[in-house]
Parts: structure tokens; C-alpha cells; sequence
């Protein structure tokens, strides 16, 4: 282990680099080779050489951290890919260490140890000496943000550099007074890493200043019944009360109670309080400090209001004795309902659309096939171009109805007529305009846009003249592309039955001429037969 005078150290900040390609030994790996004296912790150099590595174990992680700690030293691991995992895990339980990969030929060894040195001087890490039994520390910092942090999060800052000012607030809470013959504990807390240190001294305070100006006899407490200390009675023996306004041998439990219940509740002061000289002292909610019960029975509350979404009195008002009291935009137990109408105005800025009554901000629609928030959905209903196609043919284009039927339904549809199709869009939009096209009786389509009044029995309409018809069916072309279909389908076939008709034609020839073959070699006549070999059978005869 390292000592900083064998070393040569100053009371500077200690790098140390530990580069390597293996794993690390610690306590009890000593024993393999029949070594079982723990490690004492001392250096044991002789010429830069340790000397007791064949008598004494391995010391401990935790020794090598608390040794770290005590130096102030900060290490950093160059190691290969393979053992990086090892050291890695090493950096929950030393101090400040950092971990950098090391390549096969260490070519990156400076890189490492740049990178590693910003990362730990970029850090800073408050720790503190061990506390005596029953204190308490907790850290507050505030980084660059300026932001206060608590808990683990306050004891260090992050992403700082030279320059750069921070700090922390350190609060250490007593356990019980001590006796002044106990020496006063001590507490040391400093950066890790760092030389610097502070000591405190841990001395209880055991007494109020406010003790020190105390009123005997007081005229506050009931004329003199008790001492006025640090704001409130101590009561001589024999009185009792806040104000020690009650003696205790006159007042009766039974009588006391009595004057405590609400309305003859069988509960003394609701269950939130107790009664002292007929008086309820009420109690704090015991989940949250801050809600306290109070009343002349304790029965009323501020946190026990009605909630709307998750929220008391629903975030409109403020919970009093238990009732809400709403602002002056909202009603309800829950302060629930809006009074403005604005979530309930549709498009054409009518409430519920003309189809509904507003209610706490929300339509009741009177015919149930209309939906949504302000009554304008209708999946059952036709679609207003729908709705309005048939009067719009007939007026029009004298389709559809006859002209008495069209004169008594269509009588509430005020007619603009237009040219074409494109002048509809010249029209200034709004939310009441609908933009409709239609197929006539003729397959034709009709283009015209549908202005809705705050009346529905107010509709304008502007309707374009000119349809879209589909174009009739082209009789020539139709023609010549079926007659020319046939005759290539004839050809088709014609070709196809003389290829056949051929290949069949040839395979008869084939086998005729076969079979004619065979028949001249069948019938041979002796005048064919070959002249040298009957002079070969005359010369052997003679």
C-alpha cells in the first residue's frame, strides 16, 4: 500500500495510474500458497521493491479504499477489453476512480488518462467521517444551475470546471441533551479527493435561548397560575389548560367530556382532538403534518373536501371546514362546473349545435342519435348534402320531384345559381359552409355549397350549372375493336389448325415411307444375288 512520504507526495491532489491486462488478488487469495497473515498495511519498500508479498496476504478492497480515502489519493484503471468489467465494478467502493480502456499495444494510454483526469476533477463529492450513534447529516448543495439538490443527489456537483463556484449546506441533527461531563463527539467532512477538511465539534444545544427570559407567575397564564417560558404556561401543580385556567380538582373527566362532544357524539372532540377543561385541543393529521384539524369540536378540515379528476374541490376553489368554496367562475360540491358556456358552443357558435341544454359544461343532447361535446355528431343521421340533394335537383335542374311536391318541401332553401364549378370557390368560407357534391338521376354529378343559418330553417345554396356527365360509349371504337378481336381470333385458330394438320400430315409420311422400305428388302430376287460369291463356291467345287 502506498505512503505518501515514501512516495514523495506533496499536499496536493494524488493521481495514481494502474495500468494492466489481468485481474487484481485481495484478501484470502494469499492462503492458496499457505500465507495466512493478514496485511498490516505498510509500504515495506526496500529500493522501490516490497519485500513482504512471500509473508503477508493481500489486503482487503476495503482496506486499499479506506487507505485511498485516508490519502486522498484518486486512481485511475488503464486495463484491456477483457478484465474492464473488474475494475469497473471497483468504482462503487473506492472514492474517486476512473476506468479507461486500454489497447492491445497501450498506444491510447494518454488519451486514457486525460479523459479519466477531467472526469474526476469535473466532479465534486462531499463524504463525512462516521457519526456517533443517534446523529443524522444531510447535505443540500447548489451547482451551476443553482438549483438546491438533497438527499444522495446533494452531496456532489457534476460538469463543472476550473472556475466554476459551488457549495453545499451540511445539517446534522442531535440525538437526546448529553451530559457535560461526556467529551463532545466530532464529525470530519471534506471533498473526496482533496487534502482539505473540516472538523465539528458535535455539542448539543440542550436549552432554548428563550428560556433565559422566563415570567414567573405570570399574568398570562390565568393570573399568575403558571410561568410564562418560551411562549406558553407551565402550569403550577393543581391547574392544568392551556392557559392554566382550570383546576384539576374541581374539573371532572365526565364534565369536561360533556362540554367536548358535538351534538352528544358519542366520539370526544370528533375524534380529532382532546378535551382539557372542557376545551377540544385538536391534533395535526398524522399522514400529513401540515393538515391540521381544527374548530370548536375539531370537525373541520381543509383536505377532506370533494375531488374532481384527482383534484380537491378540482382545482377551482379552496377546501373550508370540509366544504368547498368556488370560484366565481365555477359551482358545484367540486367546484365542477364552469359557468361559461364555451366548451359547449359548436362551430356555428350555437349551444350544443341547437340540439341540447349546457350542464356543467357539457351538452345533453335531447335526441339520442346526436353525440360529441356540443351535439354535432350524428353516425345515424344523413349527411346535410344528403339531406338536401332532392330539393336541390328539382329546383335546379328540374329532377326528381314533381314541381308541386318540390315547391312545398324545398320552400326553405334560398338559390344562388352559378355558372361552373370553379366559381364555388369564390365564396368566402365559414364554419356553417359545406361543401357538397352529388349524383343526379342521370348519373350526373352536381357540385353546391350549403350555408346553414342560426335557423335551420334557413339554408342558402349555391348551386354550379354546368354538371359533370359521363360521356356516352364510343360505338365506332367499340365496333371495330370487336370485329378486329374476331378476326384475329379466326386467323388465330386457322393458323393453329393448319400447324396441326401439318405435323400430322408429316408423321403419315414418315411411317409411310418406313413401311415401304421394309417390304423391298423382304422381297429380293435370286438374279440380285452378288456375282463373287458364286464364283467362290464354282472354284471350290472344281
Amino acid at each position: 500500500l502506498i505512503i505518501a512520504e515514501q512516495i514523495g507526495w506533496r499536499n496536493v491532489t494524488r493521481l495514481l495510474v494502474f495500468s494492466t491486462d489481468a485481474g487484481f488478488h485481495f484478501a484470502g487469495d494469499g492462503k492458496l500458497g499457505g500465507i495466512v497473515l493478514p496485511n498490516d498495511g505498510k509500504c515495506h519498500l526496500h529500493k522501490n521493491v516490497y519485500t513482504r508479498g512471500n509473508s503477508q496476504d493481500y489486503p482487503s478492497v476495503a482496506h486499499v479504499a479506506e487507505i485511498l480515502r485516508q490519502k486522498n489519493i484518486q486512481i485511475i484503471f488503464a486495463v484491456t477489453e477483457e478484465v474492464t468489467h473488474l475494475y469497473e465494478g471497483l468504482t462503487s467502493i473506492f472514492p474517486k476512480c476512473a476506468v479507461g480502456m486500454l489497447s492491445n499495444n497501450s498506444h491510447n494510454i494518454l488519451q486514457i488518462i486525460v479523459e479519466a483526469y477531467n472526469a474526476l476533477t469535473s466532479e465534486v463529492a462531499m463524504e463525512n467521517s462516521k457519526l456517533p450513534p443517534g446523529y443524522h447529516i444531510s447535505y443540500t448543495s447548489h451547482c451551476k444551475d443553482r438549483k438546491p439538490r438533497h438527499s444522495e443527489q446533494g452531496r456532489k456537483c457534476s460538469n463543472i470546471s476550473v472556475g466554476d463556484e459551488v457549495s453545499f449546506n451540511v445539517s446534522i441533527t442531535a440525538p437526546l441533551c448529553m451530559t457535560a461531563s461526556q467529551r463532545p463527539p466530532s464529525v470530519i467532512i471534506k471533498p473526496q479527493g482533496y487534502s482539505e477538511e473540516v472538523e465539528v465539534l458535535l455539542s448539543p444545544i440542550c436549552e432554548c435561548s428563550c428560556q433565559k427570559d422566563v415570567v414567573p407567575r405570570s399574568p398570562s397564564c390565568s393570573h399568575g397560575n403558571g410561568t410564562l417560558e418560551c411562549g406558553t404556561c407551565r402550569c403550577k401543580e393543581g391547574r392544568v389548560g392551556t392557559l392554566c385556567e382550570c383546576n384539576q380538582a374541581e374539573s371532572g373527566k365526565a364534565i369536561d367530556s360533556y362540554l367536548c362532544r358535538r351534538d352528544n357524539a358519542t366520539e370526544v372532540c370528533s375524534g380529532h382532538g382532546e378535551c382539557v377543561c372542557g376545551k377540544c385541543v385538536c391534533h395535526k393529521s398524522s399522514k400529513k403534518p401540515n393538515h391540521a384539524y381544527y374548530g370548536q369540536f375539531c370537525e373541520c378540515t381543509d383536505f377532506s373536501c370533494d375531488q374532481y379528476r384527482g383534484l380537491q374541490c378540482g382545482g377551482h376553489g379552496r377546501c373550508v371546514c370540509g366544504v368547498c368554496i368556488c370560484l366565481p367562475e365555477f359551482r358545484g360540491r367540486a367546484c365542477e362546473c364552469p359557468l361559461s358556456l364555451g366548451s359547449c358552443l359548436s362551430q356555428d357558435e350555437q349551444i350544443c349545435a341547437g340540439r341540447g341544454d349546457c350542464h356543467c359544461g357539457t351538452c345533453m343532447c335531447h335526441d339520442n342519435r346526436f353525440q360529441g361535446p356540443t351535439c354535432e355528431l350524428c353516425p345515424s343521421c344523413p349527411g346535410v348534402c344528403t339531406l338536401h340533394r332532392e330539393c336541390i335537383l328539382c329546383r335546379a335542374f328540374s329532377l326528381g320531384l314533381n314541381p308541386k311536391e318540390c315547391e312545398m318541401r324545398c320552400i326553405h332553401l334560398n338559390f344562388t345559381l352559378v355558372g361552373q364549378a370553379g366559381v364555388l370557390a369564390t365564396v368566402p368560407p365559414s364554419p356553417s359552409l359545406h361543401s357538397c357534391v352529388e349524383v343526379d338521376t342521370e348519373g350526373c354529378r352536381v357540385h353546391f355549397l350549403l350555408r346553414t343559418r342560426q335557423k335551420e330553417d334557413s339554408v342558402h345554396v349555391h348551386v354550379a350549372l354546368e354538371r359533370e356527365c359521363p360521356s356516352g360509349p364510343n360505338v365506332i371504337l367499340i365496333t371495330a375493336v370487336l370485329s378486329a378481336s374476331v378476326v384475329v381470333l379466326g386467323v388465330a385458330l386457322l393458323l393453329l389448325w393448319k400447324l396441326l394438320t401439318s405435323i400430322h400430315d408429316r408423321r403419315e409420311f414418315a411411317r409411310f415411307q418406313r413401311e415401304l422400305e421394309r417390304r423391298r428388302w423382304n422381297r429380293v430376287s435370286p438374279a440380285q444375288i452378288n456375282p463373287s460369291v458364286i464364283a467362290c463356291q464354282s472354284e471350290d467345287v472344281q
